[in-house]
This record gives C-alpha cells, structure tokens and sequence, in this order.
C-alpha cells in the first residue's frame, strides 16, 4: 500500500492517522479532517513517536502528493509504513470531500504556486536587469539550475526558503510540532 486515491481514502478515512506534510499556513487554509501537521522539513522529529505510537494505518497528505510521497520515502527508510495520498489535498477537494480550516483562516497559496511565483519573478527580474547590467543575466541561470536540480533530485530548496517566511507559519490557532507529537504519542 503506497498511493491511495481520495476515494480509496474517503471510504477508510476513520482507519488512518492522516499526517499533513504542508506548512502550518498551508494546513490553516484547509485540510483532510483529523490531519495532524507535521511539515516536511521537520519530519524527521516526528519519527520516534511515529515509532513507539501504534499508528497501524498512516496517511501522508500534501498539497499535490510531490511531498507526500517524498514524505512516505523517507519515513520508509527509517522503518516506518505509511501510504500518501495521490493528488493530495487538490484531488480530495476535487473530488467533492470536506477540508477542515479554522474560522477566518488566512489563505495561503500551495507551496508549488508560491515557488513557481518566486522563481518566475526572480527569472525575470535578471533578464530585466540583465538589459542595463550583463551579469545580472546570471541570476536567471542560476534559478534556471536550480529548477533543473530540484526536478533530477525531487527536492526544493526554495520551497524550505519559502516555507520558512511568516505567512507560511503557524497562526495561533494551528497547534505547533510538540503539541502535535504529544497528541500524535497519546493516539
């Protein structure tokens, strides 16, 4: 069991601990019901209580199902099973199924659209600059190279850049990491 479509899901949602790999800000926006949120780059902290919790059926969930899957391959190298939902969260609420989100919840766009914006600017911006200044061309090359090594290594270091600014944290009413390894060790 490694991909799962929402259907698939839908119809076992009550078997599974579903785990949200987006930002605290992207899982604000909207998520599965029940998810928890621990983001991709601090996975790892999660996996000893992922470890010793009995968590039979686990679910990791994205916004596409790039990170999850991402997610789901990392957990697997350090002993742990899980599934990731196909599609993530767009396929879910595609197909017509409830995402849960705090009242007056900011909308945060998905991490690929925030990294395609930034990379897209910044491409044109050294083509623009590159006009008045030759060298500002090499700006263009490099986010070009870093697309390039993103794709081949199915990573983003932009996205860890991005994840990191403020309207991608948590709001006050997204629980933070240890609260929710607390709850996850308690399931």
């Amino acid at each position: 069991m490694t991909a799962l479509a929402p259907a698939q899901v839908r119809a076992r949602l009550t078997e599974f601990t579903v785990l949200d790999v987006r930002t605290p800000g992207e899982f604000a926006t909207g998520h599965i019901p029940g998810a928890y949120n621990v983001p991709l780059d601090r996975l790892r902290e999660a996996v000893p209580v992922l470890k010793r919790a009995a968590h039979p059926e686990l679910l990791i969930v994205c916004a596409s199902g790039a990170r999850s899957e991402r997610a789901r391959t990392e957990l697997a190298a350090a002993g742990v099973e899980a599934a990731h939902l196909t599609g993530g969260t767009s396929a879910w609420a595609a197909e017509g199924h409830a995402l849960d989100a705090p009242d007056g919840a900011r909308r945060v766009w998905p991490m690929e659209r925030q990294v395609r914006f930034a990379a897209g600017s910044l491409v044109v911006l050294g083509l623009l600059a590159g006009r008045r200044a030759p060298k500002a061309r090499l700006l263009s090359a490099a986010i070009g190279s870093g697309l390039v090594f993103s794709a081949v290594t199915n990573t983003c270091g932009m996205a860890a850049v991005l994840g990191r600014l403020p309207y991608n944290r948590p709001a006050a009413e997204t629980p933070d990491l240890p609260a929710t390894l607390g709850a996850l060790d308690r399931d």
